[in-house]
């Protein structure tokens, strides 16, 4: 990297990691006021674990040399000792550990009110250990999702897989994991529509604004920190993609906003804060595998569905019976999906309404559902695992009396005089 490169790495990375106290406190801000610290935790919970197992072994596994390896050796420059490493590996490490945390922290929105801290820091180990840092090969480390369109159609056919910033690694990922352990820890205590209402709006509105700030960190960062050479990832400099990929960012969660207000209205009479602010995640989702790869135009058309489709999509919690607390699966999972499959009808050049024929859908297609079904299984089993033995879910007493104060012995708000 050079000097430019680098500060915009570093600083792209400071931005996405600001992004997991946004999570904190848009999940916090959407729980009852007696869950906001448990739920607060959780997100800073991840921050700190996960980043130290990052740096220990995760970084390492998180890229192969085998395509069709499950991932790298852990322990082949155990805690970056290597002193073969120079500072844009250091960096390359940061910017990766960023992408980690927060994969980790989008899950647990789906357990809100319900879940016990040792039993969510040990999920969220394993699972990174297993599920994150074996996908982060596969997507962008050399991997078999990485391989896909020249295995299936040859090196001539110029198909490849995209998936700029994590629609499958992060969104699809954090998506389906969050479906297993709400499955797993079952409904809340008076689980249906309505009963739950956010506890402080105001919250909900900095968590989202704080993760529309730093998404273009996680956005245009890519662009700085993966490289994969043939001017498709690479360094900044005049003809790289960062500008292409910040018009996205704002024009996709922009048109995301207004498409979710739009069924609001027409479907309950009201436009909400909380629905623009979800509408704001949503489109942030669907933009971030596809960032780079779209023209402005079809951007804003990707934010508009987006924000439709996931408005709609967070209803099927109250008609399928699963209790995603936080709209993790109506927003991350189908965002993530929407987003991935979209560049198979329209990415530049290659999607199939823009001159391309069906490849580039069928190695979307496959890299989404692939990372979801795997994502799922192994949550689903880590979650049941870990609730027959240690238990996962709190008490239903502890639950009503709140998780703030029999988990972690604080309250979110003292309202009492103090003496």
């Amino acid at each position: 990297m050079d000097a430019g490169t680098l500060a915009w790495g570093i600083t792209s990375s400071a931005l996405v990691l600001f992004m997991t106290p946004g999570v904190a406190f848009f999940y916090g801000g959407l729980v009852k006021a007696k869950s906001v610290i448990s739920m607060m935790m959780m997100s800073f919970g991840a921050m700190a674990l996960i980043a130290v197992l990052w740096i220990l072994y995760g970084f390492n596994m998180a890229a192969v040399s085998d395509p069709w390896a499950f991932a790298g050796n852990p322990f082949s420059n155990f805690a970056l000792s290597s002193p073969e490493l120079s500072s844009s590996d250091f960096v390359l490490a940061l910017f990766g550990s960023t992408f980690a945390i927060i994969t980790v922290a989008l899950i647990s929105g789906a357990i809100a009110d319900r879940a016990r801290f040792g039993s969510w820091m040990i999920f969220a180990g394993v699972w990174a250990t297993v599920v994150y840092f074996p996908v982060a090969a596969w997507v962008w480390g050399g991997g078999w999702i990485m391989n896909l369109g020249t295995a299936l159609f040859g090196e001539e056919s110029g198909i490849f897989v995209m998936d700029y910033a994590g629609g499958t690694a992060v969104h699809i990922n954090a998506g389906a994991a969050a479906l297993a352990l709400a499955l797993v820890l079952g409904k809340r205590i008076g689980f249906q529509k309505g009963i739950q209402k956010p506890h402080n709006v105001p919250l909900v509105m900095l968590g989202a604004s704080i993760l529309w700030f730093g998404w273009f960190g996680f956005n245009a960062g890519a662009e700085a920190n993966w490289y994969y050479g043939d001017g498709v990832y690479g360094s900044m400099g005049p003809d790289s993609l960062a500008g292409i990929i910040v018009i996205n960012t704002l024009g996709a969660t922009a048109a995301a906003i207004i498409g979710w207000l739009i069924v609001e209205k027409f479907k309950d009479g009201k436009a909400t804060s909380v629905g623009a602010a979800s509408g704001a995640v949503a489109g942030l989702v669907a933009i971030t595998p596809a960032c780079a790869f779209l023209s402005p135009g079809w951007a804003l058309l990707l934010g508009l569905v987006t924000g439709v489709i996931c408005a709609f999509a967070i209803e099927l919690k109250w008609k399928l019976g699963y209790d995603d607390s936080l709209d993790v699966v109506g927003i991350h999972l189908v965002g993530g999906v929407i987003g991935t499959l979209y560049l198979g009808f329209f990415a530049t050049e290659t999607g199939l309404f823009l001159g391309g024929g069906f490849e580039q859908l069928a190695v979307q297609a496959i890299a989404a559902f692939g990372v979801l079904i795997y994502s799922f299984v192994v949550a689903w089993i880590l979650g049941f695992a870990i609730e027959k033995t240690i238990g996962f879910r709190i008490k239903n007493e502890d639950e009503l009396a709140g998780v703030d104060t029999t988990v972690h012995g604080e309250e979110g708000y003292s309202l009492a005089e103090q003496n």
